[in-house]
């Protein structure tokens, strides 16, 4: 039940980005597909995380007609990492989400020029120092309320629930 939540929550937001964000232009640089999906890896980690950013990517690869793989590798890498962070140390502390926000927002504006260039694309390294300030505060800003609204559709799992969940001893 929670891939087709998962799957459901993350279709909205990819409309959501494509269809309304993109067209103010004070909010284009703001992602709420990446929050969500880190909301999400954080909370059912890093498998999960993975599939997810994998076909959100993809989606959004195929609604933005941008070239096919760069979205789904970036977001599957991003979930995948957010993921085992949650499974590992931070899923019930406070500044998990925001810390996760903050670091994937930066590494995903880096990665997304950095595959640009190594594809032989356009890659604007001005637009990422212009409009990374900017989309690292709306990011920041979206994380509160999509993270609560994950958590209440994703509740964190009982004690005999994590399979896969690590334990550091000592």
């Amino acid at each position: 039940m929670d891939a087709v939540k998962a799957a459901v929550l993350l279709f909205v937001a990819s409309i959501l980005q494509v269809a309304v964000l993109t067209e103010y232009a004070a909010f284009r640089s703001a992602s709420i597909v990446l929050v969500t999906l880190l909301s999400i890896a954080l909370l059912r980690g890093s498998v999960f995380g993975a599939v997810a950013g994998f076909g959100t990517g993809l989606l959004l690869d195929t609604a933005t007609l941008g070239t096919l793989g760069v979205t789904s590798l970036l977001l599957t890498i991003a979930g995948f990492w957010i993921g085992r962070y949650g499974e590992t140390t931070a899923r019930d502390r406070f500044h998990a989400p925001f810390l996760s926000v903050a670091v994937v927002t930066v590494l995903f504006a880096f990665g997304q020029v950095m595959l640009q260039f190594m594809l032989g694309e356009p890659a604007p390294a001005g637009l990422v120092a212009d409009g990374l300030p900017v989309a690292l505060l709306l990011n920041l800003a979206l994380t509160l309320p999509i993270y609560a609204l994950v958590r209440r559709l994703f509740p964190p799992r009982q004690l005999g629930d994590r399979i896969g969940e690590v334990r550091l001893l000592g």
